[in-house]
C-alpha cells in the first residue's frame, strides 16, 4: 500500500518543516462548525487534520470528514478513541498502540479485533507509539485507557519508551497530554524524547498558546497538534500556524534546555 500521508510527514521532517495539525473531535464539533474551521484551516495552510476523541456520542464523524474532503485539500487523519472511529473517506488512520500504559488491550488488544475491519477499509494505516503524559489533571484519555499516565518530569522513561517504540517498528511517536490538559508537555521531555529517535514526533495537548506551540517545535517536536483551545478560540489556528511556521525558518535556533539529556 502507497503511503503518501505517512510520506509527507517523513518529507516535512527531513526538511526541519514543522507541521500543524488541527485537532477536530466530532462530539464537540458540528457539521456547521466543521465548515468555518475547513474555511479556516485553508486560509491559515494547515498542514494536517486529525479527526476523532477518546469517546464518541455523536453520529456524524463521517459527515465532517466528507466535509473536510469536499472542500480542502488538507490531509485528514483519523485519530480514533475506538474501532468505531472509522470511516473510508479519511486519507490515513493512526494505528494507534498505547505504549506508555500497560493495558494490553490498548496495546494490542483492540487492534487484533479491528484488524479485518481497518484492512477493507483501505485506508492508509500509519503505525503510532501513542504515549500518554501527565498534564496535571485527570483527562478522558486516561480515564478511558485506564491506565496511568508517565509522570511529567520522567523524561528518561519518556525517552526509553519512544526508543522502545521505534525498535518495535511503529512509525510516529505521539507524545499526547490529553485534551483540557492543566500542563503542556514541557521542552525538557520533548527534547529528550526527539534526540533519542529518529522517527517523527508529534506532541499534543494543553497547547493554548502560539509560544507553547513554538517553543515546543524549538524543542523537537515535528509536528504539533492543537484542538481544545481552538474548540474555545478558532482564531488560533492562524496564529498558531505562524508560530509553527516561524519555528521551521529558525532550524538552527533549536533549543537543548539542561534536562535535554535523558540519560
Amino acid at each position: 500500500m502507497t503511503q503518501p500521508t505517512y510520506n509527507k510527514i517523513v518529507e516535512h521532517k527531513t526538511q526541519a518543516k514543522k507541521s500543524f495539525a488541527l485537532l477536530i473531535d466530532p462530539d464537540k464539533t458540528s457539521v456547521h462548525q466543521a465548515k468555518k474551521l475547513i474555511e479556516l484551516s485553508n486560509n491559515a495552510a494547515v498542514d494536517f487534520i486529525f479527526v476523532g476523541g477518546s469517546l464518541l456520542i455523536t453520529d456524524h464523524l463521517e459527515e465532517i470528514v466528507k466535509q473536510f474532503k469536499k472542500e480542502s485539500n488538507i490531509p485528514i487523519l483519523l485519530f480514533p478513541g475506538s474501532p468505531a472511529q472509522v470511516t473510508p473517506y479519511a486519507d490515513a488512520l493512526l494505528y494507534l498502540s498505547l505504549i506508555s500504559g500497560r493495558n494490553p488491550e490498548l496495546l494490542i488488544g483492540q487492534h487484533v479485533i479491528s484488524a479485518p475491519l481497518i484492512r477493507k477499509s483501505g485506508l492508509e494505516i500509519i503505525s503510532t507509539g501513542y504515549m500518554l503524559i501527565d498534564g496535571g489533571n485527570p483527562t478522558t484519555a486516561s480515564y478511558i485507557s485506564n491506565s496511568i499516565p508517565i509522570p511529567a518530569d520522567k523524561n528518561a522513561i519518556a525517552a526509553c519508551t519512544a526508543m522502545a517504540g521505534e525498535m518495535l517498528g511503529l512509525k510516529l511517536i505521539y507524545l499526547d497530554a490529553g485534551s483540557g490538559a492543566m500542563n503542556p508537555i514541557s521542552e525538557a521531555m520533548i527534547s529528550a524524547v526527539s534526540s533519542q529517535i529518529s522517527i517523527p514526533l508529534i506532541v499534543g495537548g494543553g497547547i493554548t498558546e502560539p509560544e507553547k506551540a513554538y517553543r515546543n517545535c524549538m524543542a523537537g517536536a515535528d509536528m504539533v497538534v492543537v484542538g481544545n483551545a481552538v474548540e474555545k478560540d478558532p482564531g488560533l489556528i492562524k496564529e498558531m500556524s505562524v508560530a509553527i511556521r516561524t519555528a521551521s525558518s529558525n532550524p538552527s535556533m533549536v533549543e537543548s534546555p539542561e534536562s535535554n539529556g535523558a540519560f
